[in-house]
């Protein structure tokens, strides 16, 4: 069976295969005969396709790395082809909304939507389970329930993370329940004949499409996506003075350090109180 890790990995080099593809219109190109020019026209191209900073440099070390093997397995010679391009990453604006805009999420009337009253639940749900990633909710199955407890493994990291089924998680389960699947939730079907992996890529596109749109509906100053949850949950924690330590545990992080990377961009509006604090104090 392939790892979780190894699926995404592959899924990232396909990815970019038809980013560049697309670029060459469709022409192939021998290792050998890209150069720095064609990297930097390449960068160019997904710049006027308006992708971010940190999109386009994932793009390139994709190729960055895939040029170094084929110089490692001695196909090709080395060159400098990627000098000239951006391959670092650019410090992001952090994901996560005040605990105001939340509850105005939460208390939204939906009924008459069912697409974002799905991708709203669904979103909620992450943050209620501290952040659950989506593809960790998606195979989420009866199995995973014991004793008025959600446990599962993460299958990014291979930890286990056990959460206790409060009434606003049992809530949202009981709404999708279905003695047709042993999902708990209405990402993946079991009675679908469409492979496990591609409902889930499938419904993760399709969902954040509907919370771009409640965005746009709720006038929300940022966009949702299903990462906004995670990082709301982090955000709030912190700033109720969880220690980092718990927040990494609940998080199911590897270490404390990816923790300190997602708590280290603080909300504007905290920066603006220490700023109009210190003013004051003149």
């Amino acid at each position: 069976m392939i790892s979780y890790g190894k699926l995404r990995t592959a899924e990232t080099y396909i990815s970019t295969l038809r980013s560049f593809i697309n670029y060459r219109n469709g022409q192939d190109i021998a290792l050998n005969a890209i150069t720095a020019d064609i990297i930097t026209d390449y960068e160019q191209y997904l710049i006027s396709r308006h992708l971010t900073r940190n999109t386009i440099s994932f793009y390139m070390r994709i190729l960055r790395a895939t040029y170094n093997r084929a110089v490692d397995n001695e196909l090709i010679q080395p060159r400098k082809l990627f000098n000239r391009v951006f391959t670092g990453n650019d410090r992001t604006i952090k994901r996560a909304i005040p605990l105001d805009l939340l509850r105005i999420i939460k208390d939204s009337n939906l009924s008459n939507n069912i697409r974002l009253s799905i991708a709203r639940d669904l979103f909620m749900f992450s943050f209620y389970t501290r952040g659950m990633s989506f593809v960790d909710m998606a195979y989420l199955t009866h199995a995973n329930i014991h004793n008025g407890y959600l446990i599962y493994r993460r299958r990014k990291t291979n930890q286990c993370l056990v959460i206790k089924l409060e009434k606003c998680i049992i809530d949202i389960l009981n709404r999708y329940h279905s003695d047709e699947s042993i999902y708990l939730l209405p990402i993946i079907s079991s009675s679908s004949r469409i492979e496990p992996r591609q409902q889930y890529l499938k419904s993760i596109r399709s969902v954040n499409h509907h919370l771009h749109k409640l965005s746009k509906q709720l006038n929300l100053s940022i966009n949702l996506t299903t990462y906004v949850a995670r990082h709301t949950w982090a955000s709030i924690a912190h700033s109720k003075n969880v220690p980092i330590s718990v927040i990494s545990e609940c998080l199911g992080h590897d270490s404390e350090s990816t923790t300190q990377i997602y708590l280290a961009a603080l909300d504007t509006s905290v920066l603006d109180q220490a700023n109009n604090l210190i003013l004051n104090s003149l």
